[in-house]
Formats: structure tokens, sequence, C-alpha cells
């Protein structure tokens, strides 16, 4: 199944610089990041519903937004959607995704 594809973090654009040259390397945004993209997601039960239309968020891209609201005490759907668009690190972490409320809370 094909997802919804996140931007590249080093193309420049509306940035001086680009988006990965603005997160610390020892942010735990790139902590998030590496743990999920070591898990499994088809083995630990992770799917996705076959829709028509748009294509799906891929599930990590969403677990990573999960684990960033949880560790920052964020647990509204609404409250994430507004970060994805506003803070740079969750910016960095889904790649400039940005879902809405209801699928974050689907």
């Amino acid at each position: 199944m094909e997802y919804q594809q996140g931007q590249d973090r080093e193309q420049l654009s509306l940035y001086s610089t680009c988006l990965d040259d603005m997160i610390p390397g020892e942010n735990s945004v790139r902590l998030i990041d590496q743990f999920v993209n070591l898990l499994d997601l088809s083995k630990m039960g992770f799917q996705t519903i076959a829709t028509q239309g748009r294509p799906p968020y891929h599930p990590a891209d969403l677990l990573k937004l999960f684990i960033y609201g949880y560790m920052n005490q964020m647990r509204s759907s609404r409250r994430l959607e507004k970060e994805a668009y506003r803070n740079i690190e969750v910016i960095w972490l889904i790649k400039n995704l940005k879902p809405d409320h209801n699928t974050i809370a689907r």
C-alpha cells in the first residue's frame, strides 16, 4: 500500500537552512525517530485500513507523533494537530506532514 510521503529533511525550503540542521543532535525527537524506525510495526499488529482516495499516513509517522505528545504532556488530537503546523521539532519528526485532528484521534 502506498502512503503519504513527507518532505526530505535536507531539502532547502522557506528556511535559510535545511530542516535537519535546525534540530540539535541530542534532541529527544531524534531518539523517537530512531526508536520507531527500528520497530517492526507489522509484527506488533499495526495495520492500515484500505481506503479510497487519498493515501493514508504511514503508521510509523503517527506513532512518532503520539510518542512525542505523551513525552510532552500533549494528549489532545487538536493540540497535536496544532503542533504539526508550528513546532519545528514536530515538523522535523513527521517530515512536514500535516495530519488533522480526526486522523490523529482515529
